[in-house]
């Protein structure tokens, strides 16, 4: 079958993954830290919340192979791939496995990042958006933020390096390559997705305001009570 470099990973999408990625680390370091580390940890959050925002906005508007309706597979698509009857064009973007990582990922993430605004530890750490919601909420909130959450998260990143692992060394994918670069081996005649100074400009634009967002939420916990 006659291959050819194909860019798959747009330049905001790959920008995300890294960012995300090493804020997650930050934000595992911060809170197993604690004390004065938590303030970067509520900032932090913010962060990864604007980007998971972003993300969602890209999944809609962004690079073909970045877009939901794209690597999202139909059951009978998920089904074909586990019993090892996998094509080609599969292994374009994520497959079938991969994008139900990305969405667990982001679900998870997302579940964290929401709790955290609402989580009070009554030592260092209150989110910005505690004092709208009853107590019983914060403390469910709380409890979801730093236990279930926590470990279903640090699970699911444990699950992806594995699974990063495992297609570069057994599969001999070079997924990694892929997303600092953004081109991939595909089948020729695949669709490349559009990365030009437009698309990029469009992005650049939805993260701005998706930081605005995150940036006003963050305001809130020093905003006077009414």
């Amino acid at each position: 079958m006659n291959t050819s470099s194909t860019r798959i990973w747009d330049l905001p999408t790959r920008l995300f993954h890294w960012l995300l990625a090493a804020s997650v680390i930050a934000l595992v370091v911060t809170a197993k830290m604690g004390g004065n580390a938590m303030e970067w940890h509520l900032r932090l959050g913010h962060a990864v919340l604007a980007l998971l925002v972003f993300r969602i906005l890209w999944g809609l508007v962004g690079g073909y192979w970045s877009r939901f309706t794209t690597f999202t597979p139909s059951p009978a698509r998920l089904l074909r791939y586990l019993r090892g009857q996998g094509t080609a064009s599969d292994r374009n973007g994520h497959n079938p496995l991969g994008a139900l990582s990305v969405w667990g990922m982001l679900l998870v993430l997302g579940a964290q990042a929401g709790s955290g605004l609402f989580s009070d530890d009554d030592i260092a750490f209150s989110g910005p958006l505690t004092r709208f919601v009853s107590g019983d909420t914060v403390g469910w909130a709380t409890t979801w933020h730093k236990e279930w959450g926590q470990w279903l998260l640090l699970a699911l990143i444990a699950l992806h390096l594995c699974a990063v692992v495992f297609y570069t060394v057994v599969r001999r994918q070079r997924m990694v390559a892929a997303m600092l670069h953004g081109d991939q081996p595909a089948p020729a005649g695949t669709r490349a997705t559009r990365d030009g100074m437009v698309q990029r400009l469009l992005a650049l634009g939805l993260a701005a305001l998706c930081a605005a967002g995150a940036w006003w939420i963050y305001q809130l916990a020093a905003a006077p009570a009414f």
